[in-house]
Parts: structure tokens; sequence; C-alpha cells
């Protein structure tokens, strides 16, 4: 979900409720896997095929055609495995765009200079976050740059402001760890691990001096059952930067090389900052707490087996999606799904500047609202190819890219793709010649593609349709928040209204309040269901941790104005708060 708007998602899976949530009165959580079944039973319901492990090394083109490609078996790579598609539409969702430029599709990598689209924050980029502390030395033996440099420090020169180059912002595993010690697989050292390689870590430590792990030396998410979502987060962290500039365009075995020398990286990182006795103790006997899960990745050695691929190759077709867009300076009329995230890259080089280690490359640039994604992004130009469509590789530039490259993001684009292709194929044209008009209309009145009842989930910053009356405080610090903001009020006889939309199907639904874990809240929330007809309900929400909590089935009938509302018991002790709600269409019989 994009913040700042209601979302309007898949039904839920469509699996008896104990295979789905573990319930533990009105407090429930969400079982692993279930993701995975849910599109399993996508799958199931288009009478999907999947070929699992394959990837592409052949294909087939004529003229402006895509005829045939032909793939092979990832772990298997031998003529018996091989197999040719024939097909008359082709998709390229992959992170790399393989297929898109095997079908000779131009195609770019790295950053642009500012010039080549009339940008501010393309190119080189020498920022302050996610930075070194000044005075942090980058040589061997500190002060003799005759020494040589300090491990994953590139001796390049930094380029002026705004000029373009091919590197690449950092790849790096988003790492699940857990700290309950039933489920908790202590941290190893890993094969080829080599201590010198942290050593810039013990210097940002000794300037920076770090109170915990936590924001300085990483960003700890939790997610529920006592789990992580660990990014990178300051000068020195879980991103491998400028070890990935040859992924984009490199064969599969090199990628594998790349892919094996991040987990090492990071596993060595992990195992470093627990165990090297360097390291504060404090902060060493905090990594202590953390281990690999045992409930996660039992085909991996419970480490997540996927790389995170933030940007390789980017499409140049007809239309190609820039900064200005992102800000709302310009606004395409053929939009086919929304992006709403900062314009977000990760750091690209680690380099001397001034005789001081710094990394380049961080831009976090945000404050937009949503905005429109065109058609013509996704699309190569006409003479190249007329029957490819690719969402996730698409036209746009680096900077505009870090805005569009989130994953539902991808996902609506990857539909409105599909969409398009059978449009093409029934009308017999490319899919450069798809009328979007028609496309914008199928997919407004069917957005699940099923005829089914979407999900609808609200957040606090929907200013369409949340409504808010007496005084409330938007908080962007709390954590445990859905999205980036959480309201709060003291006042008595405040409210927050949540009003469904008017284009929501009239049906029975399940109601969920999202309960951020916050200390001081009201013991007593009154909750008014407005729907088709009026339902009251009190809940203690002290007891609930960054969740979502069932509230009970609802109609949603064809009345014109139907919500649910947030107030404070009159009896309540402590301040109300309003994050998100949740509606999920409960299956016919």
């Amino acid at each position: 979900m994009q913040s700042g708007e209601t979302w309007f998602g898949s039904p839920a899976i469509k699996l008896p409720v104990r295979q789905k949530f573990k319930a533990e009165g009105e407090h429930w959580t969400f079982e692993p896997h279930v993701a995975e079944a849910l599109f399993r039973q996508y799958l199931q319901q288009g009478s999907v095929e999947v070929l699992y492990e394959y990837r592409i090394v052949g294909l087939e083109k004529e003229k402006q055609r895509i005829r045939t490609i032909k793939v092979e078996h990832s772990l298997k790579p031998n003529s018996l495995t091989n197999k040719t598609i024939q097909a008359l539409m082709f998709i390229d969702c992959s992170y790399e765009g393989d297929l898109m430029a095997r079908a000779g599709v131009s195609y770019t990598v790295g950053r642009e200079s500012n010039k080549q689209y009339d940008e501010t924050y393309n190119g080189v980029q020498l920022l302050g976050k996610h930075q070194f502390p000044d005075g942090v030395d980058p040589y061997r033996v500190p002060g003799h740059p005759e020494s040589g440099l300090l491990w994953g420090i590139r001796k390049d020169s930094l380029g002026l402001p705004g000029t373009g180059d091919k590197k690449i912002q950092a790849y790096n595993f988003r790492l699940c760890l857990t700290n309950i010690p039933e489920k908790r697989i202590p941290i190893s050292r890993p094969e080829d691990y080599d201590s010198t390689r942290y050593e810039l870590l013990l210097r940002q430590i000794a300037i920076g001096r770090p109170d915990s792990l936590n924001w300085q030396l990483f960003h700890i998410a939790p997610v529920p059952g006592g789990k992580t979502d660990i990014n990178n987060c300051g000068g020195f962290s879980s991103d491998m930067i400028g070890m990935n500039y040859d992924y984009p365009e490199a064969d599969y075995a090199k990628r594998k090389e790349i892919i094996r020398a991040h987990e090492q990286y990071t596993k060595g990182w992990l195992y470093f900052l627990g165990h090297d006795p360097r390291m504060p103790p404090h902060l060493r006997q905090e990594m202590l707490t953390w281990g690999y899960p045992s409930d996660e990745y039992n085909g991996e050695d419970h480490f997540t087996h996927q790389l995170y691929i933030r940007e390789a190759r980017r499409m140049v077709g007809s239309f190609v999606m820039t900064q200005h867009h992102c800000e709302g300076r310009e606004v395409v009329t053929d939009g086919v799904a929304m992006a709403a995230y900062t314009m977000d890259s990760h750091n690209c080089q680690r380099l001397v500047v001034r005789g001081m280690v710094k990394n380049e490359g961080d831009v976090q640039v945000g404050g937009f609202g949503p905005y429109p994604i065109s058609y013509r992004a996704i699309v190569p130009q006409q003479k190249e190819c007329a029957n490819l469509l690719v969402p996730v590789c698409l036209s746009a530039s680096h900077i505009a890219y870090g805005s569009i490259r989130m994953e539902p993001v991808f996902m609506v684009l990857a539909q409105s793709a599909a969409v398009a292709a059978c449009l093409a194929l029934d009308k017999q044209t490319s899919v450069q010649a798809v009328e979007v008009k028609e496309l914008q209309a199928i997919l407004k009145s069917d957005p699940i593609a099923d005829h089914s009842a979407p999900e609808m989930v609200m957040d606090d910053q929907d200013s369409l349709n949340v409504e808010f009356g007496g005084k409330w405080k938007k908080n962007t610090e709390l954590s445990g928040r859905y999205g980036p903001t959480v309201r709060i009020s003291n006042e008595k006889g405040a409210f927050a209204r949540f009003v469904v939309p008017p284009q929501a199907q009239p049906g029975i639904y399940s109601v969920y309040l999202y309960c951020p874990s916050l200390k001081g809240v009201s013991n007593n929330l009154l909750i008014t269901l407005q729907l088709n007809q009026r339902n009251q309900k009190s809940v203690d929400v002290r007891q609930y941790r960054d969740e979502w909590v069932l509230l009970g089935q609802y109609e949603i009938g064809n009345n014109k104005r139907q919500f649910l509302n947030i107030e404070s018991g009159k009896e309540s002790v402590g301040f109300a708060f309003a994050d998100a709600v949740l509606f999920i269409p409960v299956p016919r019989p």
C-alpha cells in the first residue's frame, strides 16, 4: 500500500481461518508461509503452470516480435532440461531484464547526469544520510596513504555533483533474525571469514560511539512472531557498497559469485558484531541476543536466499519517468499504476574525500503525494519490440526508479501489463497500440481481475477517506505504527472517522483495527461502526503489540455514507489513537 491513499487489494486467502491465522482470543497473528500459499492460490485460480528455477538462455525474434524463448533449469543446466516456450505475448517481470535485453530492447545501467532529463537528484550525490562521521581515516595505517586503503574503499575520485556514471546503488540482504531463545540459532563464523573487512566499522564506532545497534549500525524493524526485517543504516552496515557493478549485465555464473560474496560479507558482519573482542562490550552483548530463526528458510540454513536487487537494467522506452513526475511537476494521463515512495537511492560508492572515508550516492527525497506511472513506460519503443511488456525494469531515470521500485508497485504494473497483453491479443495489435483508456477502465472496474470484492486498507494519512474531529497530533516517531504516521489525541470527544469509499462492493467484511504498542494509550477505545447498521464495540488495546485486531464481521450495504469511528470511551484513561483499518471481504458460500 502506498501511504496517503485507500488501497484496494486482493481478497483474503480462501483457507480455513485456523490455517490462516493463530487465534488468541481476539489477538490474531499472521503465521509463516501464508503469503506463499496466497500466491499459489492465485496460480491455481488462473490455471497457471510455473516452471520453477528456470532462466532464459535463448530467444528467437522475427522482425519486431518475439516468437520463442529457450530456458534452462538453473540447478541442472543441460540440454535435457532445456525448454522452448512459444507465445504471442511476453512480459519480463525479472529484476534484471534478461528477456528485455535479449530481445534487443534499449536499456541503460547506472545513473544519468542531471542534465539529461533536467533533474537535480540524479548522478553523483554526496549527501549526509547513511554516512560516516567526519574524521574516519581510510588508510590501513591511519595517517599514512602509502599503506593503502582499507577494504571496501575505491581509489576513484569523486565526480562533480550531478554527473552520470555506470555505478549501481548497493544491494543487501533484508535480514530476518529473532531474539526468542527457543527459536534462535546462534550466528556462527562463516566460510572465508576475514575480520579485516570490518575495520571501517570499528573506526566508525570509535567516533560515533553508538549506544545501541538499532539505527546506529542497522535498522531493526520488528515483524510479527518476534522477528525482524533488518535493513542497512549508517555509514557501514548491511549494504555491500560498490561490489555489484557487474551484476546487471553479468552471466549467471558471475551473478552467483556476486550473490555469494554478499552472503559471506553479511554473515561475517553479523559474526563480527557479536564476537570480535574489539567491539564495545555493550554492542557485542546486544548482538548476541539475536540469531537466525529456526522456523524460516529451512532449505537455506535459515538465511534468506534472496539478495535485494534494488536496481539493475532499466529500459529506455519511448517515454521515461523522471524526477518531474515524482514531484508532480509533470503528470501523465495514461497512468496504469500509482507510486508514492520517496526518491530513494542507496549509496553507490565508498571513497576518500578530503582525507576521510565517505559514502556517495545516497538520496532520500520525499514530501510528494502519489503519482501515476505512464503505460508508455512499460512498453518498448515500437521499432524494437511489439509484443513485450516490462513492468519491473521499466523506463525511468535512476532517481525516479528509486521511487517506483517498490514490490507493490511492481505487482500493480504487472497486472496492468497482463491486461494490456490480453487487449493486444484480442485486437491482434501491438502493445504500443493498446487503447489506454480501455485498459484504465478495465483496471478500475475489476481491480482483482476476477470480479471479486477487494480488500480495503485506510491509514491515517488518507485525506480522501479519513476525517478527524477535535485535536489530533500526527506522530512520525512512535515505533510499531502502520505506515509513516499515527494520530494521537488527549481530547475527550475527539474522533477519527474512516469512511468507506463509495465504490466498495456490498457484502460481509471482516473488519480489523491496527493497534501499535503505545505507552499511555487509552484502556477503552470506543469503536462505532456505521455500516449497513449501527454497531458499537469497546476495545482495550493495551494488550496488543503492533498487530491487526479483529473487531468482527459486518455488512457493507449500498448506503451513501458508511464509516468506522474511533474515539475514547467516557471512562477511559489515556490517549486515543488512529492508525489504520482493514476490511477483508468474506467469501460467499
